[in-house]
């Protein structure tokens, strides 16, 4: 008998289970949106003008425009923290341990993990879209192809991202570590070109903003919804992209193989 219904029912168990504990206990989402929501708000109302000027934009709505398609990545960013936190957690409680001895498809455990973040991402994303709309930012020149690929870059990150936040959750003693340890997911958004451009940046900090995978993904997802030149950075997206989530893939799924550290 095939093992594919039994793994894709007991991994859609697992994507049920994770959903309703980011349900019951959403603080820590919240938490975690405040981050890009804040950032947005603050660059935009307080500095809008003149980061306007600074790209040559002609007033506040240029800069709304240019900032948004980086305050959605990093909005990824900030939200997969909580799925390193989730894994930590259920690793640290035992639940993980308890799951292997029971009659359930072993990789379903990560990937109910994996699902259900980057649901969440996407949630987290319309959310913080929703805010960038009420505040001005308009996308009237993507067509809907381009809008498709936007989404699916968005999505296609995200699952890079889960993937080695699930990675991180793994090695993390406790909550707290995972945590701190996932805090680079959301410091490089702030070292990327999310907020100015790499052009603009001094010589010896332009390498560091340039060769990240936040920055083409940034590039690549402002060229789709305003139509700016996306040149490399579309393949250079979609390469960081791939390479992540085989990475955090290879890394999760040894690690979780290999059982509880004595």
């Amino acid at each position: 008998m095939s093992t594919l219904a039994p793994a894709l029912r007991d991994s859609t168990t697992m994507l049920r289970r994770n959903l309703l504990h980011a349900r019951r206990y959403p603080s820590l989402t919240l938490n975690l949106l405040l981050t890009p929501v804040m950032l947005l708000l603050l660059f935009v109302y307080l500095f809008g003008d003149v980061m306007s000027a600074g790209i040559g934009g002609a007033d506040r709505s240029d800069y709304i425009a240019y900032l948004v398609p980086g305050v959605l990545l990093m909005t990824i960013g900030s939200t997969v923290v909580g799925t390193a936190v989730s894994v930590a957690t259920d690793m640290n409680e035992g639940i993980i341990a308890r799951f292997r001895t029971m009659a359930v498809h072993r990789g379903s455990v990560i990937v109910g993990h994996v699902a259900g973040s980057v649901v969440r991402c996407v949630a987290s994303v319309v959310l913080v879209g929703a805010v960038a709309v009420a505040i001005g930012f308009r996308s009237t020149d993507a067509t809907v192809l381009e809008w498709l690929a936007a989404f699916g870059m968005l999505v296609l990150f995200s699952l890079a991202l889960t993937w080695i936040a699930v990675g991180m959750g793994l090695v993390s003693p406790n909550a707290e570590a995972a945590a701190n340890s996932a805090q680079p997911l959301v410091l490089l958004p702030l070292i990327s070109s999310a907020f100015v451009p790499v052009e603009s940046m001094p010589g010896w900090f332009r390498p560091v903003a340039e060769y990240q995978p936040f920055t083409p993904a940034i590039e690549t997802l402002r060229g789709l919804l305003l139509g700016t030149d996306i040149g490399h950075n579309g393949w250079l997206a979609v390469a960081w992209s791939v390479a992540l989530t085989a990475l955090g893939y290879l890394w999760a799924t040894k690690r979780f193989n290999a059982g509880p550290e004595r």
